[in-house]
């Protein structure tokens, strides 16, 4: 199983000047200001990373993602240039915003259980009385959170703090905002086209080297995002229900199951091979609704190796 995967990578790409690792991608930085983010098969929820890769899971983010921002290009720029592999982007080098850009249009995941423990405010916004789980917002919400390194938490924070903190100036944080409301609308557009709902979704955002604010990253993805069906929304909602959705959350919930949260002295339960091969189906049936097309599977008898050719190919031009 773990050969049908990639879980690290470690190439050495001409003119090559940094290497950044995060928790699913790779970022490799060129002399010239370009970048070439590999997607890798790890899996990460409650902000740790699994010790076993997903087979096709980042060549499913990475295509989704793609395909998004071809989708969007028209109402926000973006970092992106190429993608000369199926689980490669290649774009040009930004200083990205150190804030998630994070919005929400029902009471789902964290603002949910937020709700539930009684918070009436999230990230300095105020959540009505009388909302249920799942319930549609009067208007989408932003609840930004600060963008944490590898095996920390990222943090909620409001507007207000992000500005204050100097984190993000008053007016670059005006386009992020307008961008982040942007998207969303055309996400959600693109997800009723499919009978689904987008649920809520993070953006990230960067500045390029003349001063460009450009969306960056994933977007609309399931690692990013979170899908219901739009078939039979109102019947669970009214009868208490809980939702059919498409985003990782089926793991999360497996994970609290086996008695992990990402919390202190909580051990990582072990994904078996056969379990392992149903998230992948998972995350092949999310890119198949996500985008409405049949998934193609790329070769994995030799991941590495067909990546660094192709990237190679693609800079030799």
């Amino acid at each position: 199983m773990s050969n049908k995967t990639i879980t690290d990578t470690n190439y050495n790409f001409p003119g090559q000047t940094h290497v950044y690792k995060g928790k699913v991608r790779e970022v490799y930085s060129l002399e010239n200001d370009q970048l070439i983010m590999v997607a890798t098969d790890r899996l990460s929820a409650f902000d740790v990373v699994m010790p076993k890769g997903i087979p096709y899971k980042g060549q499913i983010l990475n295509q989704i993602a793609t395909k998004m921002m071809r989708d969007t290009q028209d109402i926000v720029p973006n970092w992106l240039e190429a993608t000369p592999d199926p689980n490669v982007a290649v774009g040009k080098k930004c200083e990205p915003f150190k804030v998630e850009m994070v919005i929400r249009g029902y009471m789902s995941g964290h603002a949910a259980r937020e709700y539930k423990a009684g918070k009436r405010m999230l990230c300095g916004v105020a959540l009505p009385e009388g909302l249920h789980e799942n319930d549609k917002f009067p208007t989408p919400i932003i609840t930004p959170a600060t963008k944490a390194e590898m095996g920390d938490h990222d943090e909620d924070i409001s507007k207000e703090d992000i500005i204050k903190r100097g984190i993000v100036s008053a007016d670059d944080y005006a386009v992020l905002e307008d961008y982040t409301y942007k998207l969303f609308q055309r996400g959600t557009e693109i997800a009723a086209d499919r009978g689904l709902i987008l649920v809520d979704t993070k953006y990230e955002f960067g500045k390029t080297t003349d001063g460009k604010i450009v969306l960056i990253d994933e977007i609309h993805t399931p690692d990013s995002s979170r899908y219901f069906y739009a078939e039979g929304y109102e019947e669970r909602q009214i009868k208490g229900e809980a939702q059919k959705q498409l985003s990782k959350e089926f793991v999360r919930q497996w994970l609290i199951s086996n008695g992990f949260q990402g919390l202190e002295g909580q051990k990582l339960p072990v994904m078996s091979d056969a379990y392992i091969e149903t998230v992948s189906e998972r995350y092949i049936e999310l890119y198949e609704n996500i985008t409405g097309e049949p998934f193609v599977k790329a070769d994995l008898s030799n991941i590495d190796k067909r990546i660094e050719d192709n990237v190679l190919s693609y800079l030799n031009g």
